[in-house]
């Protein structure tokens, strides 16, 4: 089933992005470090708890979670980074949220042509959570 397949990359995005965002979190400094290490927090956790529900969603389709690093970066198109400049954190952090939306858009649309709309309604879900998210980070770009 090819929603199962969209399903694990959006797993995988979702993985990446909060080990990414978490990295983040304990590495930011400069004039804004209390804003984006608090910012950087509430969304690393909240990522945490998605990638859980992706992972219910897949065993409720009776396919398997991804359990493995290496899987997941094969996966994901989000990529590690060492960045400790705040401004790159920020832009980075937004075109990886930017990569969540596509993927979730796809599944989205995946989803809904097998007909499976609950995953449609989760993948709708995290399209408006990262569409947040990239609201949030390019604020402070400005």
């Amino acid at each position: 089933m090819k929603t199962v397949k969209q399903l694990q990359r959006l797993q995988a995005d979702t993985y990446i992005l909060m080990l990414k965002t978490h990295n983040f979190h304990w590495n930011v400094t400069g004039p804004y470090f209390q804003q984006l290490h608090l910012l950087f927090e509430s969304q690393y956790n909240e990522l945490f708890q998605a990638v859980d529900v992706v992972a219910e969603r897949l065993r409720a389709l009776d396919a398997e979670a991804i359990g493995q690093y290496a899987e997941f970066q094969k996966l994901s198109k989000i990529k590690d980074s060492k960045e400790s400049k705040f401004k790159k954190m920020i832009e980075e952090l937004v075109e990886s949220n930017e990569a969540v939306v596509k993927t979730a858009h796809a599944l989205v649309a995946q989803a809904q042509k097998d007909g499976d709309e609950a995953t449609a309604d989760l993948a709708t879900e995290r399209v408006s959570v990262h569409q947040k998210n990239i609201w949030m980070l390019k604020s402070h770009l400005k």
